[in-house]
């Protein structure tokens, strides 16, 4: 018995010193092996990434170029780490370097620029003379565009190879030690010689209380993906939320043709303050329940839980997100105001309401796009002779736009300020384009295949065929 109990001994003795062995010098390895492999997992993470982002640079820099910062993509692309052994990536850099090269100046003082009022969506309402009267369905029909008019507009402008670009794209501006600024013609605003440039503004995106019974949006609202689209009710109460207005309807144009737009450049969007802005209620007066009238109170009435901070918010978050896709604002006056033959204290009392209501939710803005069409001047240069414009110069104002459908074009760089007046894509133009009463849009487009034939004719337009 004790012979064999030191046996068994012995034998669990070599047998725990076999698995001492085997632990030391596999688990180790297996250990190692783990690492490394760890590691060689970790290197091609990194690798994907790199390559990853390498591709993505590539992809980002194909479409500044579309967009014609051919600067910035050639930038992007030199970021990748050592390109110059990329193929790829040094092929593309001689592409855009070439497509840079073939670009020519735009001539700055012939860049048409065109605006929209809101879209019609549905002519049955928006013309609909026993709901809305004849004054207000004229009114439709000569100043609003329908949104089949809007997208034959912008296809066969595209089609004319018509950029979108900045109103302050055509100048260069200079800052003296004072804030002073001054104004010259840029003459490094650069596109391929069949392009043309032109500058976009849409008025009164505030979604008027007189414009629900027309059909029009409700208000701007956000999406899933955070881009801006319309909240629409259509005629049988249904809410929908999609492209149904200028802005989102651009925005989808533009993300299928970024060629169609230089440097990402979308349009001034030239905003009131009396209604709210963007379809939300942020004026003043509807806190106070001052100066309202009939469609205002009614519909404070039908929102007791009205709270105007609220109402600002959700605005702000509108006007950030069409900053970031592009957009710009400018001032259209708080109330609509026809400046022409108006004291300098009017319009300070104006300009202070939009600073205080507008601005406030937009941001500060330079540019002031007329109301009615209206100037306050003519077409001679503005002086500090005239008080108007000493008053909005002292406010902050440098661009001014007023209406001028007589020419295909008109622009004034001046040194202390830049004017270019607009051409209204409307109904009432359009229809006299058909007439041949006007030949000013015929460089753009043609106006007889635009015109929406659902309208009442003749349009007419401030009692005038």
């Amino acid at each position: 018995m004790g012979r064999k109990k030191a046996m068994l001994s012995m034998v669990l003795g070599i047998s725990i010193l076999v698995l001492i062995v085997i632990i030391v010098k596999v688990i180790p390895q297996s250990i190692r092996n783990s690492q490394e492999n760890t590691k060689t997992e970790q290197s091609q993470e990194a690798s994907e990434k790199k390559t990853k982002k390498k591709d993505k640079n590539i992809e980002q820099a194909k479409l500044l170029a579309m967009g014609y910062d051919y600067d910035g993509a050639i930038n992007l692309l030199k970021s990748v780490k050592n390109y110059k052994e990329n193929t790829k990536i040094t092929k593309l850099i001689k592409k855009f370097e070439e497509q840079k090269a073939a670009c020519v100046p735009v001539d700055v003082n012939a860049v048409p620029h065109i605006f929209y009022h809101s879209l019609i969506n549905d002519t049955d309402r928006a013309f609909n003379v026993s709901v809305l009267g004849k004054n207000a369905v004229d009114g439709m029909n000569a100043w609003m565009t329908t949104v089949e008019e809007f997208d034959r507009i912008t296809q066969q402008m595209y089609d004319n190879g018509y950029v979108f670009v900045r109103l302050r794209d055509l100048v260069v501006e200079t800052k003296d030690e004072n804030g002073n600024v001054t104004f010259a013609p840029n003459t490094n605003l650069m596109l391929p010689p069949d392009k043309k440039a032109v500058v976009l503004s849409v008025d009164d995106l505030s979604y008027y209380h007189s414009y629900k019974p027309a059909g029009f949006p409700e208000r701007l609202v956000l999406d899933d993906n955070n881009d801006v689209k319309c909240l629409y009710k259509t005629a049988d109460g249904k809410k929908h939320i999609g492209d149904y207005d200028v802005v989102p309807r651009l925005n989808t144009f533009l993300k299928k043709h970024p060629d169609g737009a230089y440097k990402g450049a979308r349009g001034m969007i030239a905003m009131t303050g009396y209604n709210g802005v963007f379809g939300y209620r942020t004026d003043s007066d509807y806190e106070v329940r001052e100066h309202l009238k009939p469609d205002q109170l009614a519909w404070l009435n039908e929102h007791p839980d009205y709270n105007r901070e609220k109402e600002i918010e959700k605005a702000k978050k509108i006007a950030d997100a069409l900053k970031a896709e592009g957009w710009e604002f400018a001032s259209h006056t708080w109330g609509h105001l026809s400046v022409t033959g108006k004291t300098v204290e009017r319009l300070k009392t104006d300009n202070e309401k939009w600073v205080a209501n507008v601005q406030n939710i937009v941001g500060a803005v330079d540019t002031l796009i007329f109301a009615h069409g209206n100037d306050i001047g003519g077409p001679q240069p503005y002086t500090n002779d005239n008080p108007l414009y000493a008053y909005y110069k002292s406010a902050g104002y440098n661009f001014f736009c007023n209406v001028d459908r007589s020419k295909p074009h008109w622009v004034q760089i001046n040194a202390d300020n830049v004017r270019q007046g607009r051409i209204d894509m409307d109904g009432y133009l359009l229809y006299t384009a058909t007439q041949g009463r006007t030949t000013v849009l015929d460089q753009m487009i043609r106006p007889a295949e635009v015109f929406d034939t659902r309208r009442p004719t003749p349009v007419i337009a401030n009692g005038k065929e």
